[in-house]
């Protein structure tokens, strides 16, 4: 298993008792995480997810797969990209968040994993992922999996943030993300629990692996044309290929 980072004792004491400790997180505080969000992102968050999309290639009528869709913000996106005559199918193993989802008609929501997702081999154009690669359990099982569920050709976009390199500006981005921002979910959620999941927010974001260590677990799994993009520091789009033949 190649878990994205190490057991976090603050939250869960064993590895194994992570998936289901994030997941009832999730499913307690999701109608708290649309609101929250666009707080955070100071509103910018819709914008740039599209953008990202169409970086990494999603144009009109592809067949898109949104894994860890959560409220479906990233669906939402893709669903413009893609138009009437493209499909989005959003998966997550929260049914909260399936259920505080507002995604436009026709975009299926179904239960399942990144190491699990219920769709047939080589059945998407696209598949994408915003900001919860490192809630995977085991990232080479996840990416092979993307690989086997993507049609030759296809693509990948996987959003996440970065923890910065340098000092200073990894002291400003953890005084916001852990310091200020709980306090706003405090503010303005309606759950308890809120502000545990932005500090688990910007704790797992610290604890993540290097990004030379997701490119070496896509490449392994079969992908080609890896590439690491970068906005503002440290949002980073994983972009891939899976192979024509």
């Amino acid at each position: 298993m190649q878990a994205p980072h190490p057991p976090l004792p603050d939250y869960y004491k064993q590895e194994a008792q992570r998936s289901g400790w994030v997941q009832q997180l999730f499913d307690r505080t999701a109608g708290d995480y649309d609101r929250i969000e666009r707080t955070m992102a100071l509103g910018s968050g819709s914008w740039y997810r599209r953008q990202a999309l169409i970086r990494s290639g999603l144009t009109r009528g592809m067949q898109v797969l949104d894994i860890g869709v959560g409220t479906g913000l990233t669906a939402r996106q893709a669903a413009f990209v893609v138009g009437d005559s493209g499909r989005v199918v959003g998966v997550d193993p929260s049914i909260g968040m399936l259920q505080s989802a507002r995604v436009p008609p026709g975009v299926e929501l179904l239960i399942g994993n990144a190491e699990a997702i219920p769709a047939p081999a080589d059945s998407a154009d696209f598949l994408c992922m915003g900001y919860a690669l490192r809630h995977i359990a085991d990232l080479s099982a996840a990416f092979r999996e993307f690989l086997r569920v993507l049609k030759p050709g296809g693509r990948i976009c996987l959003l996440e943030i970065t923890r910065p390199e340098g000092r200073v500006p990894r002291a400003l981005l953890k005084a916001y993300m852990r310091g200020v921002v709980p306090v706003l979910a405090g503010m303005l959620g309606k759950n308890a629990d809120s502000p545990t999941l932005m500090r688990y927010y910007w704790d797992t974001i610290d604890a993540c692996a290097p990004p030379a260590e997701i490119l070496a677990a896509i490449r392994g799994a079969g992908f080609v044309e890896d590439r690491r993009s970068v906005a503002l520091g440290i949002f980073s789009e994983y972009c891939a290929r899976k192979p024509l033949a």
